[in-house]
């Protein structure tokens, strides 16, 4: 799968949770599933836990919030004394 197919499984409606990106046909938000994966649950785990979402839907959060961080700018938060 192209990295442009996944991307179209993500989508973006002022009229579902209010304009958060999330998983074409759901109401699952991208970052809502980045969350899972963080907090350690696997491609499987969520899977098996919210029917009808496939290995690629996952993928395709993944690459959302890397697209979306490509030309993001970073202050830090507090500077280190070394």
């Amino acid at each position: 799968m192209t990295e442009q197919q996944l991307l179209e499984r993500i989508t973006i409606n002022p009229k579902i949770l209010v304009g958060k990106p999330v998983i074409k046909g759901t109401r699952l938000a991208v970052e809502y599933i980045l969350n899972l994966l963080a907090h350690g649950a696997t491609f499987e785990e969520i899977i098996a836990e919210y029917n009808g979402l496939t290995r690629e839907d996952i993928q395709a959060c993944l690459l959302f919030a890397t697209k979306s961080l490509e030309n993001t700018d970073f202050m830090p938060l507090e500077i280190e004394m070394a």
